[in-house]
């Protein structure tokens, strides 16, 4: 796999079909040392939820595991997990990749040799470089491991990149798919328009990561004209914190859009749907305030599951914001179907003992 910038038939067309990737949260301890137990626990969660993938050392396990010498190390628990589960069906593992240019080829190379089958090239934290330095840096990492672009907002240290930019990006060997989470439709609209404009566009899965409007982009037919004819493409599936917590339901929405694509007809309860899951994504992510609450967030929501011990963040200053557990207390309250407290209770001894 390493450096052929491709996936095996039946996982590429998985990618193409659409899968709920999570974002794999990081377990700690109160003593903020990892706890092996319930970070194991957590990915056969996943597994069981039926995901079709996970994308481990991203945001959501905390950026702050490199200092602390943990990115190797979580890469390769949930990667033993997978192999332990000996599934009958394709699972996509996507390593966190972030970093200068060195530091991303570096842990490319970290992934690779994992097992790991793309990198989710985050572009955060490279504020002051041209949109040219971006583009060859992931020209090098894609050199090493297939590249899954990564539109990040700019309220998290993102950047806003240009049309030009996305359709160089869509023309780079290696890519994959790429995440868009800009958190805004226009800047969706241009990424899912330079793709239909490479001629690598069939080679190239759209994912969400539009936290606020996972449904409606689901559901969206994206039509461009190009050299005088139409080309339609979808966003195929999510790669989403937000599907860090609830999983089991994800799925079954994700099934549920798939079928509405075949019939053509969007039933008016899907798009309230969407908003109630917006809503429930505004307590867990914290919007309100920057999203300083966005992993303590998840984390309160994994504690009542009992998936984890505690809220602990390698940072001592990240937590909840006040206010927000209340917002998360009225969003439980308000949409009992959009939570897999069942689905967990019947399953998280047997994921915390094995």
């Amino acid at each position: 796999m390493s450096g052929s910038g491709t996936l095996d038939e039946a996982k590429r067309n998985a990618l193409h079909e659409g899968l709920v990737i999570p974002a794999h949260p990081l377990a700690l301890k109160e003593d903020r040392s990892l706890d092996e137990t319930r970070q194991r626990a957590l990915t056969r969660y996943y597994i069981a939820s039926g995901a079709g993938g996970i994308a481990v050392g991203v945001h959501t396990t905390q950026f702050e595991i490199r200092e602390a010498g943990l990115y190797e190390t979580v890469l390769h628990l949930a990667s033993e997990e997978v192999d332990a589960a000996s599934l009958k069906r394709p699972f996509l593992r996507v390593a966190g990749i972030c970093g200068p240019t060195e530091q991303a080829v570096a842990e490319a190379r970290t992934a690779a040799a994992l097992g790991y089958d793309a990198g989710l090239l985050s572009m955060g934290g490279l504020q002051g470089w041209t949109e040219e330095e971006v583009l060859e840096r992931a020209r090098r990492v894609a050199a090493v491991i297939p590249v899954f672009g990564f539109y990040l907002q700019p309220s998290v240290g993102g950047t806003i990149y240009s049309y030009r930019f996305w359709r160089a990006f869509a023309d780079i060997p290696g890519v994959i798919a790429i995440k868009m989470a800009p958190f805004n439709r226009y800047q969706t609209i241009d990424v899912v328009r330079a793709v239909c404009e490479s001629p690598r566009r069939d080679e190239i899965a759209l994912y969400t990561g539009n936290d606020d409007n996972i449904v409606v982009d689901l559901l969206t037919a994206y039509r461009f004209r190009v050299n005088g004819r139409w080309i339609e493409k979808r966003i195929a599936g999510g790669l989403l914190g937000h599907w860090a917590v609830w999983t089991r339901k994800a799925v079954e929405l994700l099934e549920e859009i798939k079928q509405v694509r075949e019939s053509g007809a969007v039933p008016a309860s899907l798009l309230t749907r969407n908003v109630e899951i917006t809503d429930a994504n505004a307590a867990f992510f914290d919007p309100a305030n920057g999203f300083r609450g966005c992993i303590a967030g998840i984390h309160e929501v994994l504690v009542r599951q009992g998936l984890l011990a505690g809220r602990w963040c390698l940072n001592p200053e990240e937590d909840l914001s006040p206010g927000q557990k209340e917002e998360i207390d009225r969003v439980y309250s308000a949409y009992p179907h959009l939570n897999d407290d069942e689905f967990v209770s019947a399953h998280l001894s047997s994921w915390l003992s094995k």
